[in-house]
């Protein structure tokens, strides 16, 4: 499902010297801002080999993974009307996501803070950090999609029944430093 290079996989779809170089491979942590540069940059720049890979599924988000290195993982996502997550954090990864096509809806909070909205439009990113929770959904009436990246990659994310219910501080899980190919075998066991 991906094409192979040192340091990186790439989806074949997307296995083009810009993405190449993009990702760095030798890059060992990315701050929000480079995810957020990042998913803005493959969702503008790479439009069309994201639209001919795309695709929706009635039963759940689909995703795919365009990208993986030691420390940075990079998805494509599409998103139905009424498709979306459940209250969540990312476990101490910074994060980041680009909308690539229709209009996602993110509830977000920060410990100690009110819950907000926005709406996030076609060409919209917006990068995070580690203490942050969310909740994305599709509330629109046409399919969505969107790229997403993480760093570290891999860390699990945890769920919360309600925004409301985020601890006063979000403790980072253990983010451990694994060699790509054990993140090969656990990027294709989960999602983003």
């Amino acid at each position: 499902m991906t094409s192979l290079l040192p340091g990186a996989d790439v989806h074949p779809a997307l296995d083009v010297p810009l993405l190449r170089d993009l990702i760095h491979p030798e890059r060992e942590l990315w701050t929000p801002r480079e995810l957020r540069e990042l998913t803005s940059f493959v969702a503008s720049e790479l439009t069309t080999p994201l639209l001919d890979i795309l695709e929706f599924d009635t039963a759940r988000r689909w995703w795919t993974r365009l990208g993986l290195t030691e420390g940075v993982e990079l998805w494509l996502l599409s998103w139905l009307p009424g498709q979306g997550t459940e209250p969540h954090d990312h476990g101490g990864a910074a994060g980041s996501f680009a909308v690539l096509t229709g209009e996602l809806t993110e509830d977000y909070r920060y410990p100690g803070g009110p819950v907000r909205t926005a709406v996030r439009e076609v060409g919209s990113a917006i990068g995070f950090g580690a203490g942050r929770a969310h909740q994305v959904a599709n509330r629109g009436g046409i399919g969505a999609s969107s790229v997403h990246a993480y760093s570290p990659p891999l860390v699990p994310t945890r769920e919360y029944p309600d925004l409301a219910d985020i601890p006063d501080e979000i403790q980072p899980l253990p983010a451990r430093r694994l060699p790509l190919e054990r993140l090969r075998e656990l990027a294709d066991q989960e999602g983003p």
